[in-house]
């Protein structure tokens, strides 16, 4: 496609101008429309599995590289080219607009996001003021070289959610147990409130960015929201995610809302304003529409791990997947979780050729 040819953007009336994507199996699955074949797509597709990843990241750090639209644009465009997959994911991390307000934060290897003053008092709050779309200009660039490239495949935005923005922000870094991410939402409510409204309002505008710029879909990462029981998702955390999906409601593109763990909140995860709700492996699909309830596209979810085994039993475990989903409104095939490291980047192709050819209407 040349750059003549590239979508527009937006309209004057906020809406993304006439989408080529528009007719694409992955965003017919998330309308709940009928599919020439169930779309597929894998969180993580683009990193570390692939060599040529690792290749053009080399002596590149983590974060650098989000902020760097060539290797964005590449990188994003690396799993469609190997796999065939139904739907790019731009390529980026949810600390990225905490880094672009001024948040001193690092990705350390082997670690993980670590924030060198951690979020424990109301003075500490200081420290989020609004993003500005000028802070991120490398994203528009890139989302825009992006749809240019893809053509009729989509383009995913992400973001991560407040709850788990809140967790790295208030713990430090990653956390199993999520103690001082608890002490405060249970000791200073307000406080709590306070840190994932300002968030929220980070997290909306670093989804409009992507919207704006040309992205398809959007999706709301909340890893770790799974260690919460409903009764203070709902509370507690809700409320946030909440107005972030009304936030971006306008633009008419599909929100899914995914997190780890949430086989108790998948209802309450659809609640919040998703259009799709993915569910890990811990809950079969056919469960999940249940505990979800009508109205809604599903997402997932074949274990990771099941990739490592002969192929025979990925696509015995891929059947499974796909035999829950039947009757379903919509689905999109993808991982219970992200692509592990390790994983045979050509299990993956071959998992994305097996749903293909299985469901092809």
């Amino acid at each position: 496609m040349s750059a003549t040819e590239r979508p527009s953007g937006q309209q004057q009336t906020g809406r993304p101008a006439a989408n080529p994507c528009a007719d694409s199996a992955f965003l017919r699955a998330c309308r709940r429309e009928p599919v020439p074949h169930t779309p597929v797509w894998f969180m993580r597709q683009a990193g570390r599995s692939l060599p040529e990843y690792r290749k053009v990241r080399e002596g590149t750090a983590m974060l650098e590289s989000c902020m760097r639209p060539d290797l964005v644009t590449e990188i994003t465009l690396q799993p469609v080219r190997r796999h065939r997959v139904d739907a790019a994911i731009y390529f980026s991390d949810i600390v990225v607009p905490l880094k672009a307000i001024g948040i001193d934060l690092d990705i350390k290897p082997g670690v993980g996001p670590v924030v060198e003053r951690p979020i424990r008092s109301r003075a500490d709050l200081e420290q989020l003021r609004p993003l500005d779309p000028d802070d991120v200009k490398y994203v528009t660039e890139a989302v825009g070289s992006l749809v240019g490239e893809l053509g009729a495949t989509p383009l995913i935005g992400f973001a991560g959610a407040p709850f788990t923005l809140a967790s790295y922000l208030v713990e430090g870094g990653p956390s199993r147990n999520h103690e001082h991410t608890k002490a405060l939402m249970y000791g200073d409510p307000e406080l709590w409130a306070d840190l994932l409204d300002r968030l929220a309002d980070i997290t909306a505008t670093f989804l409009t960015v992507q919207i704006e710029a040309g992205a398809s879909a959007v999706q709301l990462f909340d890893s770790w929201v799974g260690a919460l029981a409903p009764a203070d998702y709902r509370r507690s955390v809700m409320p946030a995610s909440t107005k972030v999906f009304e936030a971006v409601a306008g633009y008419g593109v599909p929100r899914i809302h995914f997190g780890v763990g949430t086989g108790e909140l998948l209802g309450l995860l659809g609640e919040a304003g998703a259009d799709v709700v993915g569910a890990d492996w811990r809950v079969p699909l056919d469960e999940a529409a249940r505990r979800v309830g009508p109205g809604k596209a599903l997402q997932g979810n074949l274990d990771p791990a099941v990739l490592f085994a002969p192929r025979e039993a990925v696509e015995a475990k891929a059947a499974e997947v796909l035999d829950a989903a039947q009757g379903l409104e919509g689905h999109i095939f993808n991982l219970g979780h992200g692509v592990l490291p390790t994983t045979d980047p050509d299990a993956l192709t071959r998992l994305v050729e097996y749903v293909h050819t299985h469901t092809a209407r």
